[in-house]
Order: C-alpha cells, then sequence, then structure tokens
C-alpha cells in the first residue's frame, strides 16, 4: 500500500491568497473606476457604476477559479 506525501508548502498556499485577493479587489476597483468615469461622460449617475461592479465582481470570480484550479492541478 502507497502512503500519499502531503507535500503542501506553506508558501504556495500564501501564493495563492495573496493572488486570489489582488485579483479580486483588482478587477473590482477597475469596474467601479470605469463604471464611474462612463457615469461621468454621459451624465448617467449609478447605471454604469453598477455595471462596472457588477463585470468587476464577474471578472474577478473567474479568475480566482482559474488560479485555484491550477494551483490544485499540479502542473507548477
Amino acid at each position: 500500500m502507497k502512503v500519499r506525501q502531503n507535500n503542501r508548502n506553506p508558501f504556495r498556499a500564501m501564493a495563492l491568497m495573496s493572488a486570489i485577493v489582488s485579483q479580486l479587489v483588482g478587477s473590482i476597483l477597475i469596474g467601479i473606476f470605469s463604471g464611474k468615469w462612463l457615469d461621468q461622460q454621459w451624465n448617467t449617475e449609478p447605471i454604469f457604476l453598477i455595471i462596472g461592479l457588477l463585470l468587476g465582481l464577474a471578472a474577478g470570480t473567474y479568475t480566482m477559479l482559474l488560479s485555484i484550479r491550477y494551483f490544485n492541478s499540479g502542473d507548477n
């Protein structure tokens, strides 16, 4: 019977968490500021801000899932 080695590196886990946080925060902030800028250009106060927030959240979630999949695949 072969024993599976648990070779989880805490630094890799910290790197994953840092990547997740930066991707989520960065994409949400880009969406918010882009939406706010579009609202100022076209004088449509909250609509593009909300759309930008939702698009940023969706993009951040998608890249977070891709990062986790890459981290768990073992292809690093």
